[in-house]
């Protein structure tokens, strides 16, 4: 075969030759084309500006600053990339004298006439920053301007020009920024001789802890501070960005971007040991003024890294909304706070078709929001989408891309939000000195614009410190004071410069409250969970699946080892089996258990078997001294716009849940603050609804196609699913 081969192929010799090398050539063009086409550099974008979009009565002593979707090549940002005119104005002499630093813009006059405004451009972590020689003109137009011509670190760059435009105002900007949201999170400070988990457990003197931040905190993930305003990112550093345990520093890498912080440590923390972070007032606004104080809170650790994917919990608007407002901006819920670095025009898309909108992203507390840079078309269907390119402060990914759709209207929205409901009522009295302040919006507000600027509390020594969350589901912003509030002392709280996602400003309120003579609790304190707090499920003797099941968190089984039935199912987190940390988890969750059994003060009795189904509660301490149940209607639990309500059920024997029956969440009530203590077992009916955390004295039993926003604690027994969706509840 061979001898016939050669000599075939020894007569067609040239020709073959020039076959196999236009074929190579051919083969190497189409590899490289594949390869070309797999490995297309993905351009950077712009993905957040300040100030914002169209942004009216801007500080005249503003920095102007852009952030990108990942970090740029710092020797193309430059007066020559970036630059900054007034937006109507010709003076072509003026523009000679602002190029005294002999580079020049390309196509200076390309977006129109105008002349440069002089200034020196800086650049660190994602953020160019561009600091005016003088301060800006009242009431001027402004056009801010990024070039194409910048590169990121792999050398790509910008997939075109980036413009935006703001109008100043009449004033300098003196107030200081400050602290408005931590991760972890604040919680509401204890009445003096009630139990405080943070307080007994902290080293901390006192005076030099501004907050705390509860306990359980995963080892893995990092620490961050979210701020009133946006901050010059060359003044937040590891120098006034620091976490300790005790008095010793830990080592770590500060970021920033957006208006959030981020000390990411290098290593794990030690678990249930206390940190400290600490904000200095060395970290200064875009407008050059200084944290009027240096903040500071403290937290407890657990025993396990956080593993749990983020979901997106929800949307604004929700998906298959019709008749949305072209000026409408768009928001998606995390489940969990995010890395900011990670939540960009890079992972937050909207389009319409295939075509992307142009925009940018804000990113505050847990809420990351979509800002098109102009209305959308009217009469037409847009798709949101979060990819898996976010990922929380431990570093995990969405499981997938989250997608959902909307269809506008024809019209503007112009209807001011107002405050609909405040807590305490104004011209309440004996308001808990603990008291977390509320006000509840008519409309979803733009979290950028409900922070510790917009919402205030003065009372007999002045301003006082806190913390404000915002929720835009529930519409509700929360003001939590870092110290009690004074006895028999009258409090006004003011909001003002909040506005919708539409843009419309809401009127300035303000309401006034006295507190008690006497503290007194404001209601049931939450049940510690400690180290059990980052377990979904947790159990004593078995673990067991059948079907589909998804658990959004860790499952934990101590001291028995025998986790059946994942895979099929799904766990976004990890599972401990018979390990030390599945054991400290049991050990906290029977001091939660006793704790929750324990309570007294203000409790509710019961019926005996009572059916919570089509009741409305408050609120409160209920106890039944047998069962409860939720039959033959749905339980509806309401916050009355107080986001830190808490509602502990007590019961001596069983809690079962009949099929398809929910539990409904009113004005602000929280899954995470509702505690179930079950004397024995809980059952879950089939395709039930169930909010809170169950802590069963023995096991818990969820049937088909029940979907649980809340812990499941057995402290005895087994835990039992069968195609169930069970997620920790958002903080």
């Amino acid at each position: 075969m061979f001898g016939c081969l050669d000599v075939w192929m020894f007569g067609c010799k040239v020709k073959l030759q020039r076959a196999v090398i236009l074929w190579c050539i051919g083969l190497f063009f189409c590899v490289l084309s594949a390869s070309a086409q797999t490995t297309a550099p993905t351009a950077p974008s712009v993905s957040f500006t300040v100030p914002i979009i169209s942004s009216t009565d801007v500080a005249l002593n503003q920095k102007i600053a852009v952030m990108f979707s990942e970090a740029m090549n710092p020797s193309t940002v430059t007066r020559a990339t970036f630059t900054l005119k007034k937006a109507n104005d010709d003076d072509r002499a003026l523009r000679k004298a602002n190029d005294d630093d002999g580079e020049e813009a390309e196509d200076d006059d390309r977006d129109g006439g105008g002349h440069r405004v002089a200034g020196v451009v800086s650049y660190a972590g994602v953020t160019a920053t561009f600091t005016p020689r003088d301060n800006l003109a009242p009431n001027t137009k402004y056009t801010a301007r990024v070039s194409h011509r910048i590169r990121s670190l792999t050398g790509n760059q910008l997939a075109e020009n980036f413009s935006w435009s703001f109008t100043t105002g009449a004033t300098l900007s003196t107030a200081p920024p400050a602290v408005s949201f931590t991760v972890p999170p604040l919680v509401p400070p204890v009445v003096p001789g009630t139990l405080s988990p943070v307080a007994a457990v902290s080293p901390v003197a006192a005076a030099t802890v501004v907050g705390n931040g509860g306990t359980g905190v995963p080892i893995s993930g990092a620490v961050a501070a979210t701020f009133s305003e946006a901050m010059d990112p060359l003044t937040i550093t590891g120098s006034t960005f620091t976490l300790t345990q005790g008095a010793t520093p830990v080592a770590g890498v500060v970021s920033y971007a957006g208006v959030t912080a981020t000390f990411t440590p290098t290593s794990f923390l030690a678990p249930l040991t206390v940190y400290t972070a600490t904000v200095t007032t060395g970290a200064r606004s875009l407008t050059g003024t200084p944290l009027a104080a240096d903040f500071s809170w403290t937290f407890t650790t657990g025993v396990t890294p956080d593993t749990t994917r983020p979901l997106v919990n929800a949307t604004v608007p929700a998906n298959g909304t019709l008749g949305v407002p072209v000026n409408q901006k768009v928001a998606a819920v995390f489940s969990k706070a995010m890395d900011p670095l990670t939540v960009t025009t890079a992972t937050f898309a909207l389009r319409q078709g295939t075509t992307r909108i142009p925009g940018i992203v804000s990113y505050v507390g847990l809420t990351a929001t979509f800002i098109p840079i102009s209305s959308l078309a009217p009469n037409t269907a847009y798709t949101a989408q979060v990819t898996t390119g976010a990922r929380d402060l431990a570093g995990n990914a969405p499981a997938a891309d989250f997608t959902w759709s909307f269809t506008t209207s024809a019209t503007l929205d112009t209807t001011p939000p107002f405050v609909t409901v405040p807590v305490p009522t104004s011209g309440a009295t004996g308001v808990a000195v603990n008291q977390t302040i509320n006000a509840t919006f008519s409309k979803a507000m733009d979290p950028l614009t409900v922070t510790a600027a917009n919402l205030k509390v003065t009372g007999p020594s002045g301003a006082i410190t806190g913390i404000v969350a915002y929720d835009v589901i529930s519409r509700i912003a929360s003001f939590i004071p870092t110290n009690n509030l004074a006895a028999n002392s009258v409090y006004t709280t003011t909001v003002t410069g909040a506005k919708d996602l539409a843009g419309n400003a809401a009127a300035i309120f303000g309401w006034s409250f006295t507190t008690a003579a006497v503290p007194i609790p404001a209601g049931p304190a939450p049940v510690a969970l400690g180290a059990a707090s980052t377990f979904e499920i947790l159990a004593a003797s078995t673990a067991t699946n059948t079907g589909l099941t998804t658990v959004n968190g860790d499952l934990g089984l101590s001291p028995g080892t025998a986790v059946t039935g994942f895979p099929p199912g799904i766990v976004n987190g990890t599972i401990y089996a018979g390990v030390p940390a599945a054991a400290l988890a049991q050990l906290d969750l029977t001091t939660a258990y006793n704790d929750a059994a324990g309570r007294t003060v203000g409790a509710i009795l019961l019926a005996d078997a009572e059916n919570l189904g089509g009741l409305t509660l408050a609120p409160g301490l209920y106890k039944s001294n047998s069962s409860l149940a939720i039959s033959s209607g749905d339980l509806t639990l309401d916050a009355k716009g107080d986001v830190n309500a808490v509602w502990i059920f007590q019961m001596g024997s069983t809690l079962t849940t009949t099929a398809g029956r929910k539990i409904i969440l009113a004005n602000g009530a929280k899954a995470a603050n509702i505690f179930w203590q079950v004397g024995s077992s809980a059952t879950l009916g089939t395709g039930s609804v169930f909010e809170g955390n169950i802590l069963a004295l023995a096991s818990i039993t969820v049937t088909t196609g029940a979907t649980v926003d809340g812990h499941l604690f057995a402290r005895t027994g087994a835990v039992t699913l069968d195609t169930d969706v069970v997620s920790i509840p958002a903080p």
